[in-house]
C-alpha cells in the first residue's frame, strides 16, 4: 500500500511540474532542423492541453495526452533561417535562430568524442580552433547518463554556434565531417553528439532489439530488472568496505597534508605504477587517490632544476616536490611532464605526492614504464614501479554502474530520448572496446543499425562507420591472431546492410595511441561518401575492396572494387607493404606484390601452392601501403576463413 501511495504522490507531483509546456531539452536557440523531410516536435503539457506550433509561415496544433505528452510534424522546410519557432499553451516558448538544413548524429567511444582541443589535442588543434569560424555549423552535445529503462529527455543541454570560443569542445571527427559537408552545400549543419568514451556497443542497443536475436536472446533473458539507483547505493557499500578493510576509515581529515615532504606514509598501501586503479585494486572506483614516492638524488644535483614526467594521468592531477606544487593538468591522454624549478630538489630523499582526481571511467597513472621519471641534466631516473597510496574521498556522483554494467543503459539514456528528431543519418566511430569479442560484433554491429533505423520508422537511412585505425594494440598478427584485425573484418561484413559506408583509417592511425590525431581525414572522409551517396556527387569516396582471387600456378591475383582511377602505391621505391601468402598448412609468409592494372599478383618464394591471402591482417597495419589514385587506403582483408582468436568469445551479463 506504501507503494502506491508513493507512486500516486509522484503523478501528482509530474502532473503539477508538467502543466506548463515543456520541449525536450534537444530543442533550443541555435539548433539546426532537417531539410526536406518533414520536423517532428513534441513535448509535454498539462492532460488535453491544446498546443500550437509557429515555424516560418507555418502553423500547427495538437492536443496533449491524458498523461501531458503531445507531439506534431511541422511540413518539409527547405533550407535556411534564422527563424523563430514559437509554442503556445497556458504559456508560451520562443526559440531563437533556428536555422534549416543538414542533421546528421555522431556516436560512438573515445575516437567521437575525443574534442578538438580539450583533451583531444589533434593535430593543429590551435590553427583549428583559431578558423573555425562556421556560424552554420551547430553543435549539442548529449550528457553522459546511464538508464535502466528507456527515457524520453536527455539531460540538459544546449546548441552552441560553431566560433573559435566554442569549437574546441565539439567531436574532432564531427566537426571536420560537417565542415567538408558545408563547404561543399554552402547550408547550415547540425551535429547531434552523442557518445561516451570506452563504451561497448551492446550499451547501445535497446533490450527487444537482443530479445529478437537469436544471438542475444539468451543473454538478456539474464538480464535483471535493474534499479541503478540501489545497485548503485550497493557498489558504493561494497566498495567502502573494501576500502575500509584494506586502509581503515576513510575519514581524510589529514588529506590536508599529504603533500608534505615529512608526512609518514609508512602505513599507506602499495600499488605498482604506471596502471590504473581499476586494473589493479579498485576496479569502478572514482574519487580522489594520493599516490607517494620517494627518489634518491645524488648531491651534485641537489638544487639543480628538472623535469618530472608522470606518463598520463586520468583525469586530474595536482603535483608536489618536497611539498611544493610543481603542477597541475585536467583532461586524461594527456602526458604530464612538468619543471621542477631551482632549489626545490636536495640531496638524499625527495618526496613526490601526487593527488589524483577521477571523474568516470578508468582513473590513476597510465602508460609507459619509461615516460614515468626524474629526469636532472642528462641524468634520467624511472619512477616505475611501487608507489604508495591512499583514498581519499569516494565521490558520491561516481559511476560504479557505469555504461559497460549492463547492455542497454545508453541507449536508454543517450539515444533513445533523441528518437524521432529528423536527421539526415549517423556517423559511428566505436570497437575498440569490441575487439577481444570481434567476430560476435559481426552481428552486434547489424543489430544495432537496424534496431535505430527501426525506431525512426525512417527507413534504412544512411549509417556510415570508421573502420579501426592502426594501433598496437598486443602485437597481434596473422601467426597469432589480431583481435583488430577481426574486429575490422566485422566491421567491413557490415557494408552488407544497405545504406551504410565504411572509412578505412590503418594510414591515419597511431600504434602507441589509441586516440589518433588525425581527425581531419576521418571527417573528411566520413564526408566523402555522404556527398557521394547522398549529396549526388560524382567523386570517389572509397579505397580499394577486395572483390575476388584467382590463382595462377604459384601466384594469387587480387581483384578489388574502388580502384578509383587506378591503384598506386605510396612508397618511392615501389614496394607494396602488408601481403602475406599461405599454402593449405595455414602457415602465412610475407609476400610480394605487384600492381597489375586494378589486380594485385601476390607471391612468395616459400608457397609454391597458395590458397589463401592477408592483406593488413595485424593489429598495427600502419605500414600498410597499397590506395587507389585518389588517396583511398585499401581495406585490410583476408581471403580465407579460418577460425579466428575470437570465434568463441562472447558477451556475458556481469552479476
Amino acid at each position: 500500500m506504501k507503494k502506491i501511495i508513493f507512486s500516486c504522490f509522484i503523478c501528482l507531483i509530474s502532473s503539477a511540474i508538467w502543466a506548463d509546456v515543456r520541449l525536450p531539452h534537444l530543442f533550443g536557440d541555435h539548433m539546426v532542423l532537417q531539410r526536406d523531410r518533414p520536423i517532428p516536435v513534441w513535448g509535454w503539457a498539462a492532460p488535453k492541453e491544446k498546443i500550437t506550433v509557429q515555424f516560418n509561415r507555418q502553423t500547427k496544433t495538437a492536443r496533449a495526452d491524458k498523461t501531458g505528452k503531445w507531439s506534431l510534424k511541422l511540413d518539409n522546410e527547405t533550407a535556411g533561417g534564422p527563424y523563430i519557432l514559437t509554442i503556445s499553451g497556458k504559456n508560451t516558448l520562443q526559440l531563437n535562430d533556428v536555422y534549416v538544413g543538414e542533421v546528421w548524429i555522431c556516436s560512438g567511444q573515445s575516437n567521437m568524442e575525443m574534442p578538438i582541443a580539450g583533451w583531444g589535442k589533434i593535430d593543429n588543434y590551435q590553427a583549428e580552433v583559431a578558423a573555425a569560424d562556421f556560424p552554420m555549423i551547430r553543435h549539442i552535445e548529449v550528457p553522459h547518463t546511464v538508464s535502466s529503462a528507456p527515457q524520453e529527455d536527455i539531460s540538459p543541454a544546449s546548441w552552441e554556434v560553431c566560433s573559435p570560443a566554442t569549437a574546441e569542445k565539439f567531436t574532432a571527427a564531427g566537426y571536420f565531417f560537417a565542415r567538408e559537408l558545408f563547404r561543399h552545400l554552402k547550408i547550415p549543419v547540425g551535429l547531434i553528439h552523442t557518445s561516451w568514451g570506452g563504451t561497448m556497443i551492446e550499451t547501445w542497443i535497446s533490450r527487444e532489439a537482443f530479445e529478437n536475436s537469436d544471438e542475444f536472446k539468451a543473454m538478456i533473458a539474464d538480464m535483471p530488472v535493474l534499479d541503478l539507483d540501489s545497485l548503485q547505493k550497493v557498489k558504493e557499500a561494497a566498495m567502502r568496505k573494501k576500502i575500509e578493510a584494506r586502509q581503515g576509515s576513510l575519514n581524510a581529515a589529514d588529506a590536508g597534508i599529504w603533500m608534505d615532504d615529512n608526512m609518514d606514509d609508512t602505513q599507506w598501501a602499495q600499488m605498482q605504477l604506471p596502471g590504473l586503479w581499476d586494473t589493479k585494486e579498485y576496479p569502478g572506483l572514482d574519487g580522489v587517490v594520493w599516490f607517494r614516492t620517494r627518489i634518491t638524488v645524488p648531491a651534485a644535483d641537489a638544487g639543480k632544476p628538472a623535469t618530472l614526467s608522470l606518463a598520463m594521468i586520468d583525469d586530474k592531477d595536482i603535483t608536489y616536490v618536497n611539498g611544493t606544487k610543481v603542477g597541475s593538468t585536467s583532461g586524461y591522454n594527456i602526458p604530464r611532464n612538468y619543471t621542477i624549478p631551482t632549489g626545490i630538489l636536495k640531496a638524499g630523499e625527495n618526496s613526490i605526492a601526487v593527488r589524483v582526481e577521477d571523474t568516470g571511467g578508468g582513473g590513476g597513472i597510465y602508460g609507459e614504464g619509461q615516460n614515468l621519471s626524474l629526469t636532472i641534466g642528462n641524468n634520467k631516473m624511472t619512477l616505475a614501479g611501487m608507489w604508495r597510496y591512499r583514498i581519499e574521498t569516494v565521490t558520491g556522483t561516481g559511476v560504479l554502474v557505469g555504461p559497460n554494467s549492463y547492455p542497454t543503459l545508453l541507449f536508454n539514456a543517450m539515444l533513445n530520448p533523441l528518437i524521432p528528431y529528423a536527421m539526415r543519418g549517423v556517423i559511428w566511430y566505436q570497437g575498440e572496446s569490441n575487439a577481444g569479442r570481434a567476430r560476435q560484433y559481426a552481428k552486434a554491429f547489424p543489430l544495432m543499425i537496424n534496431d535505430w533505423r527501426n525506431r525512426w520508422n525512417e527507413g534504412d537511412f544512411p549509417f556510415y562507420f570508421v573502420q579501426l585505425a592502426t594501433f598496437n594494440a598486443g602485437n597481434g598478427d596473422s601467426k597469432k591472431g589480431s583481435t583488430w584485425a577481426e574486429l575490422r573484418e566485422s566491421q567491413a561484413r557490415t557494408l552488407s546492410l544497405p545504406n551504410t559506408g565504411m572509412i578505412v583509417t590503418t594510414d591515419i592511425g597511431d600504434p602507441a595511441d589509441i586516440h589518433p590525431k588525425n581527425k581531419q581525414d576521418v571527417g573528411k572522409r566520413l564526408a566523402a561518401i555522404a556527398l557521394h551517396n547522398v549529396y549526388g556527387e560524382s567523386n570517389e569516396y572509397s579505397g580499394p575492396m577486395y572483390a575476388s582471387m584467382t590463382t595462377e600456378s604459384n601466384k594469387v591475383r587480387i581483384s578489388f572494387t574502388h580502384t578509383g582511377s587506378g591503384l598506386m602505391v605510396k612508397d618511392k621505391y615501389g614496394y607494396i607493404k602488408g601481403f602475406e601468402i599461405a599454402d593449405a598448412d595455414r602457415t602465412f609468409h610475407h609476400a610480394k606484390a605487384v600492381i597489375d592494372g586494378n589486380t594485385v599478383v601476390v607471391y612468395a618464394d616459400d608457397v609454391t601452392s597458395p590458397v589463401a591471402v592477408r592483406y593488413g591482417w595485424s593489429d598495427d597495419a600502419g605500414e600498410d601501403n597499397l590506395f587507389n589514385r585518389e588517396g583511398f587506403p585499401a581495406a585490410p582483408f583476408r581471403t580465407d576463413d579460418w577460425p579466428g582468436i575470437t570465434e568463441k568469445t562472447k558477451y556475458m551479463i556481469s552479476r
